[in-house]
């Protein structure tokens, strides 16, 4: 069997993606606060939502990522 090896810029970019779906769920939490008018607290309060959120972002554009990759995978076996 073949050993995987994540290579460490591999590495970074997922990081820097997931960071930017924490980012990105963070930042609709902070609008719903604002326009539902709640207290700020519900900031850290509701982290829990953000990490579901998060990781829905990050699935769905691994997803993407993947079907992208395949296609072109695809492509490339045709020419």
């Amino acid at each position: 069997m073949k050993d995987i090896i994540i290579t460490g810029k591999r590495r970074k970019k997922e990081i820097l993606i997931l960071v930017s779906c924490f980012a990105i769920a963070f930042l609709i939490n902070v609008l719903a606060i604002i326009v539902y008018k709640t207290p700020w607290y519900e900031a850290f309060t509701q982290i829990g939502y953000v990490l579901v959120i998060t990781l829905v972002l990050f699935l769905t554009i691994t997803f993407f990522r993947v079907l992208v990759w395949s296609v072109k995978r695809l492509l490339k076996k045709r020419k």
